[in-house]
């Protein structure tokens, strides 16, 4: 890696003649991943400098707090600014242990093995001894996929050889492995075996887990620890055959040998996990049901799951690190998994990269390394390189700009208790003391109004319409309530289904059909979900329908953008509404929502580009010292003028460069096409003036 990327290259090479069926793989009709096709969908090539990051900010601070005037700390390039703790307790290299339990090529491994060598060295080993003891002793590895793990031996065998020229010749010990499932052990083989029930009771309890083994890989969980000497003890009294094998003796003798290897590297605990794990969101059932069984706190993704798994396979005082999608930092999906961390162990420090950054994958990326202790005045290190677009190495640079110069803006040093004063613990390292201060003091959003998720008809083409497709005089634009809406008969009524960016007033671009309180809806939604007993999972929060709200769409970046809705709409899944008989709370709570304050409060609780109804509920609220509301309200207004400018307002009246011109001068009013639905289709049948519509809205 460090003469031109030689091994680097290996990994590039794997991923790139993986293009394919991964792709294939992913874009299967959405549906679950199969066991066979798990290494396919979950296989991506670490960036070198991720890896190095990594690797120098846990193999490598672990060594500096043995040994802190170390001269191998000038070799560590993405060592993170921070204080490093001595550590008093005695050290032997030999004992020293990192596993990549998510090992693909082998990356992460063959770094260490660079590092590691210059450890060796400064203890005073030869390179050739140095060799032998890291394959035997330092590094362990697990894969699900054959070829990535024969990639891996092949990759470390070549670093290897760069240090001991003769390795190649003479039996080599190391300690990668790749997950085989496992067909039944004949019962002859237990009952040849010199061991007691319990040993052998152990031995077939493992059998039964291996059988998954393609399928769960380093997610396996035990009930118990085991025995490994009487279980080894067990297998090897086996008899090797030279002869004719008719029981299949030696080759369950290697398969028990090799489930004993994998078993005991999930039974140990390492002084550094580091890995890029699968992310896996659509699992299979067995999956799903393994996962939320044994991991149900961290079940939302497979990422989370290897989070947890390996810092709990960590040493106390070890390191884990990573690489993963950075959800798992604010989304409510990764609370239980967020909690955890910060209740018993240490972010030492953490990278969140720009959005797009990792072009290998459609995910926003960080990298960070935790620590398996806690502190209450433990700070960790942050880099934010969200505002610095252009791909991973643009990161790099603004990487080691911020660890030649840690005065930079975007480097942050914070203690993780702040954390825990935010609601839903985000890992919102950037907040100021003032904002935090606000949430402790603030009254969430979520007790002053009723935020509620609305509509999601399931077939929005089939019940969903702009206004200006439909008889302008079937549509309901009256204010009523949700019995009053099914007993007047009408069919089309407005609903607020998000739409651009816009304050304060406007996007009153669609109705929907909601005949008999939406029956034609519901029908399809229990055709569509046969599993749902009612259709209230998509058809929900019926009895806030038609109530004046505030309104926000639910993708968005930028400011807020929160709207006024005037009373007599239905609210979609995608324009949630938060409700409240309060207009005054109302106006000042969109107020808020809609400064630069409002912004920067949810982005402590989610950056990310959605706004949904949880979180907005959980931004606090301070109540002004002095009324907005009806500055709020004019804003509204002006607003509201603003919209009905334009002619695809149904309050549209007239251009307003002709609103002063003499009526006897006018020009014919321009008149915008009427569609009527014909076998399905909506085709254009009449024109009417806009004036017409102006008159008819001044009616309602």
């Amino acid at each position: 890696m460090d003469k031109g990327g030689q091994v680097e290259i290996i990994g590039w090479l794997y991923q790139y003649y993986n293009i394919e069926p991964h792709d294939k793989v992913v874009n299967i009709n959405g549906g679950p991943i199969k066991t066979n096709d798990i290494p396919a969908a979950t296989q991506l090539f670490t960036t070198d400098w991720v890896v190095r990051y990594m690797v120098d900010n846990s193999l490598g601070r672990l060594y500096l707090e043995y040994f802190p005037d170390s001269p191998i700390k000038a070799n560590l390039t993405y060592l993170l600014p921070g204080p490093i703790e001595k550590r008093t307790d005695s050290f032997d290299l030999s004992n020293l242990k990192v596993l990549d339990d998510a090992m693909g090529s082998g990356h992460i491994l063959v770094y260490a093995f660079d590092l590691l060598i210059q450890m060796y060295e400064e203890q005073g080993y030869g390179k050739r001894d140095a060799t032998d003891a890291i394959l035997a002793h330092n590094l362990y590895g697990l894969e699900i996929d054959k070829r990535a793990y024969q990639l891996a031996y092949f990759s470390l065998m070549m670093k290897a050889r760069q240090y001991n020229r003769r390795i190649l010749s003479k039996l080599v010990r190391h300690n990668l492995h790749v997950f085989e499932s496992t067909v039944d052990v004949p019962n002859e083989v237990f009952e040849k075996t010199n061991a007691s029930k319990d040993t052998i009771d152990d031995l077939r309890t493992l059998v039964s887990t291996f059988r998954k083994a393609k399928l769960l890989g380093s997610i396996m969980h035990f009930e118990k620890r085991f025995d490994f000497h009487a279980l080894f003890s067990a297998v090897n009294s086996l008899p090797d055959s030279t002869q004719l094998d008719l029981f299949g003796f030696q080759a369950a003798k290697n398969t028990l040998q090799s489930i004993l290897k994998i078993t005991q590297v999930l039974q140990t605990h390492f002084d550094v996990v580091a890995t890029n794990p699968p992310y896996l969101n659509r699992m299979n059932g067995d999956l799903k049901k393994y996962i939320k069984k044994y991991y149900k706190a961290y079940s939302g993704d497979l990422f989370s799951v290897f989070i947890w798994k390996n810092i709990e396979m960590t040493k106390q005082d070890g390191y884990s690190a990573y690489m993963t999608p950075f959800v798992w930092m604010f989304i409510k999906t990764y609370e239980g998994l967020r909690k955890s961390i910060l209740d018993s162990k240490q972010i030492s420090s953490l990278i969140q990269m720009e959005y797009s950054a990792f072009e290998e994958a459609t995910v926003p990326i960080n990298t960070f390394v935790l620590k398996n202790n806690v502190s209450a005045d433990s700070t960790g290190t942050y880099l934010k390189l969200s505002d610095f677009k252009g791909g991973m190495e643009v990161q790099k640079r603004y990487v080691l700009k911020a660890i030649a110069d840690p005065s930079v803006s975007y480097l942050y040093r914070t203690k993780q208790t702040n954390f825990e004063k935010i609601p839903g613990h985000p890992i919102a390292y950037w907040a100021s003391p003032a904002l935090i201060h606000d949430f402790s003091v603030g009254k969430s959003l979520g007790k002053i109004l009723d935020p509620r998720q609305g509509l999601a008809t399931s077939d929005n083409k089939r019940f969903i319409r702009m206004w200006y497709e439909i008889n302008f005089r079937a549509i309901n634009f009256k204010e009523h309530s949700t019995r009053e809406a099914a007993l007047s008969g009408s069919k089309w009524f407005p609903f607020n289904k998000g739409g651009a960016y816009r304050r304060w007033y406007g996007n009153y671009d669609y109705i929907i059909n909601y005949l008999n309180n939406g029956e034609e809806i519901k029908r399809s939604v229990l055709k569509k979900y046969p599993y749902l007993k009612t259709p209230d999972f998509v058809v929900k929060n019926t009895r806030y329908y038609f109530r004046e709200a505030i309104t926000w769409s639910d993708i968005g970046s930028g400011l807020l953008s929160v709207r006024w809705r005037s009373p007599g709409s239905i609210y979609g899944n995608k324009g949630s509404g938060a409700f409240s008989s309060n207009q005054s709370d109302l106006l000042m709570c969109m107020g808020i929502l809609n400064s630069s304050v409002g912004k920067a409060l949810l982005d402590i609780i989610n950056p990310t580009i959605t706004r949904n109804v949880g979180d907005m509920s959980k931004i606090p609220i301070l109540y002004p010292s002095n009324n907005v509301a009806q500055k709020i309200k004019k804003l509204v207004w002006w607003t509201k003028t603003d919209w009905d400018l334009d002619e695809t307002s149904w309050d549209f009246r007239c251009f307003p460069l002709v609103q002063h011109i003499a009526e006897h001068q006018k020009s014919p009013t321009t008149k915008p096409l009427i569609f009527f639905e014909f076998c399905g289709k909506y085709v254009p049948i009449q024109f009417r003036g806009l004036i017409f519509y102006g008159q008819l809205s001044k009616k309602r």
